[in-house]
């Protein structure tokens, strides 16, 4: 018998906020001016979704040690100023918010640092304050399910009680991993085909999302 949904868990950069658009911008005009060249769908494909350690990692492998560390420090600088410059939550989130019925938290492969900057600037931190979970906090980050696995523990949830919100590969992976229904937000960077699996279903417009999880 499945579970009915116990608690939501939200993804934080292009579920909650607006942000992934920015990053994607950000890490191509780096891999530009620090010798690899990126287009954003190869952004997509290798950063989206990862935590600021797998994305450092990548680099160091193909730059080196010191040109990772320069693109981590520009990657942050560059970051918080377009945020601080212009950042919105994903269209559609406060209706979305207002209508689920059931607990939701926060879990993403972002430092607490950084979502209560960009959390801060859309005024959605307080929405979830107490209940934001990083990817610092665990050994693996994401595909792999240790983030979900330790917010529903730290929630006091049956995994098998949860239901995920993911715009990414990586997360969409990690979720199902850790024995979740996933909801593959496809209204960001994220093509729709790569968000599709098991347990997973697919949607655009995040005023759809209650009605979707009330059927679940």
């Amino acid at each position: 018998m499945i579970k009915p949904v116990e608690l939501v868990i939200f993804d934080c950069d292009g579920v909650l906020v607006d942000s992934e658009r920015i990053a994607a911008r950000v890490q191509v005009s780096l891999g530009a001016e620090l010798g690899w060249p990126l287009t954003p769908d190869e952004v997509v494909d290798r950063f989206i979704g990862r935590s600021h350690a797998s994305i450092r990692e990548q680099v160091a492998a193909r730059l080196g040690e010191e040109t990772a560390a320069i693109w981590s420090h520009r990657f942050e600088q560059r970051h918080r100023e377009a945020v601080d410059a212009g950042l919105a939550p994903v269209e559609g989130l406060l209706e979305a918010l207002d209508a689920i019925t059931v607990p939701t938290c926060v879990a993403s492969s972002g430092s607490h640092e950084k979502m209560r900057h960009t959390l801060g600037r859309t005024g959605l931190y307080d929405r979830f304050a107490g209940r934001i979970h990083s990817a610092t906090e665990v050994a693996r980050g994401k595909p792999a399910p240790d983030l979900f696995l330790h917010a529903a523990r730290r929630m006091g949830v049956d995994p098998a009680a949860c239901a995920v919100v993911e715009d990414s590969q990586p997360g969409v992976r990690a979720a199902r991993a850790a024995g979740m229904r996933v909801f593959g937000y496809a209204g960001g960077l994220t093509p729709a085909e790569r968000l599709e699996g098991p347990d997973t279903v697919v949607f655009h417009d995040m005023r759809t999302l209650p009605t979707l999880i009330s059927r679940e």
